[in-house]
């Protein structure tokens, strides 16, 4: 069954009512060029689709659930005579009842001979739409009259056009979608965060990273969890990672666009510095992705397990039930170099807005259990060159994109998490040679991981010093002092 929905931007669950709950997938029915002849009529923005009738039904009320409080929005109705048409409104449906006001509202249509868009604004002096129960109602324009695949046209009400010209003549909808229009803003005079994108800072970067030594004697690599919704790139995020210090694209971890979670078995994966170099002092460990039922991907109690150290690598993850002490794969007797160190929230930077109460909950809860072990984390924004066509052009805007700043700001907000904490990061999807920049955001963020680990180390210094473990375990900072063998620390 196919649980996560893939669209233009963005991705939600909808179950449709039958003999059994059956998902289907909800994707945008605009072809590029309707697409940018849409996105044509405003400024730097990009579309999310919230509502799509032969999905969710051609009904007021099926409107309503997914389109009311969205903020601004385009409603994209299609007809068999081949023109695209709809109506535009900054404001929030509400089903207030009354009439609304809207200077920037606009009724628009695309298609048929014209080489652009049809814009028609609000007559002056008269309302845009009314903020009715029904379909969405621009005087003009009645979308789903009666709870029907159809549009009631009344020129001349609030909006001036003719037919022929807006839809034809054809008020028979073969297709009725609305999406939010999200405006991405420009460029800031200064970026938020200063960068170095040079190739002696990469490899700055990569020598501090292979340098890397945890604080305690008997931990030699810093164990990071990678954690997030599914399709967020966690996987891809290693086998970047894997590409960097490789020198060459590499796809050690399987990914893929499956709407449910390519990654089944838990898996701990190390990298090396090159071809035949030496395994650099960290450790990725990728798992399933989250989804929002609670019966559907990763496990919250797997996670606490995996927090713990009493997973194994390869161990096969089941959404029905957590891993046991008696279970395949679980490890009784754990050590420092078995439990997590530092843990990273993967998010997709085109489905902030879209992750749900429900994902959101989860990454709570994760989030509150990580605390409760004194577990550093940290937040990855990925895919910030899909998010922002700024930032596609030149990597290097992405901290003077104001929409990267706004999308940081948000997750900083959603999870908590304080914004120094949050990076925007590039993996490698269609590239088939590295680059620089991308390289340079990959890893600061590594090098950041391992600054967040040195806390969880410095932590248990602290917590055994207080208690029978003598400092001989620990790492001098100190070159010449002689620091002695011993058997590693247990967890208890």
């Amino acid at each position: 069954m196919q649980n996560t929905k893939r669209l233009m931007d963005g991705y939600f669950n909808v179950t449709l009512s039958s003999l059994s709950s059956i998902m289907s997938a909800v994707t945008s029915s605009l072809s590029k060029h309707q697409e940018n002849h849409l996105l044509s009529l405003f400024s730097h923005a990009r579309l999310h689709l919230l509502y799509k009738a032969s999905i969710h039904g051609f009904t007021a009320a099926a409107f309503h659930g997914r389109c009311d409080q969205q903020g601004p929005t385009v409603i994209v109705a299609y007809n068999a005579a081949g023109l695209v048409f709809g109506a535009y409104t900054s404001k929030d449906y509400v089903q207030s009842g009354v009439a609304v006001s809207d200077g920037e509202a606009f009724l628009y249509s695309i298609g048929g001979e014209r080489d652009k868009p049809l814009r028609v604004g609000c007559i002056s002096g008269k309302h845009a739409f009314t903020d009715g129960g029904s379909g969405p109602n621009f005087g003009a324009l009645v979308f789903l009259h009666e709870d029907k695949p159809a549009v009631q046209s009344n020129p001349g009400d609030c909006f001036n056009f003719q037919g022929a010209e807006m839809h034809g003549n054809d008020l028979a909808l073969t297709e009725f979608e609305v999406y939010r229009v999200e405006g991405l803003g420009d460029l800031l005079e200064k970026p938020w965060r200063n960068i170095q994108w040079t190739s002696e800072r990469k490899q700055q970067l990569m020598t501090s990273i292979q340098n890397y030594l945890p604080e305690i004697q008997a931990v030699n690599q810093a164990r990071v969890l990678l954690v997030g919704p599914v399709g967020a790139g966690k996987s891809s995020f290693f086998n970047s990672i894997n590409s960097a210090f490789r020198g060459n694209m590499t796809c050690q971890a399987i990914t893929g666009t499956s709407g449910t979670s390519v990654t089944t078995q838990y898996r701990a994966y190390n990298i090396k510095a090159g071809r035949r170099g030496g395994t650099l002092p960290l450790i990725l460990c990728d798992t399933m992705g989250l989804e929002e039922n609670a019966d559907s991907g990763l496990n919250i109690d797997d996670v606490v397990s995996i927090f713990k150290g009493h997973m194994k690598d390869r161990y096969q993850f089941s959404s029905c039930s957590s891993i046991l002490e008696d279970s395949p794969g679980y490890q009784k007797h754990v050590t420092l170099n078995d439990t997590i160190h530092c843990v990273a929230y993967v998010i997709d930077t085109c489905k902030v807005s879209l992750l749900s109460q429900k994902m959101l909950d989860k990454l709570t809860a994760i989030r509150k259990k990580a605390n409760q072990l004194g577990i550093p984390q940290i937040l990855l924004m990925t895919k910030v060159d899909e998010a922002c066509p700024l930032v596609a052009k030149d990597l290097k805007n992405v901290y003077r994109s104001v929409y990267i700043q706004k999308k940081a700001r948000q997750l900083s907000d959603f999870l908590g998490i304080p914004l120094s904490y949050v990076l925007p990061v590039k993996n490698y999807s269609e590239e088939l040679e590295l680059d620089q920049n991308t390289d340079i955001l990959l890893f600061m963020v590594l090098d950041q991981i391992l600054n967040y680990a040195d806390s969880y180390f410095e932590n248990q210094i602290r917590e055994d010093q207080d208690g029978s473990n003598g400092p001989e375990l620990y790492r001098s900072i100190d070159p010449r002092r002689v620091v002695s063998q011993h058997d590693e620390p247990k967890i208890v």
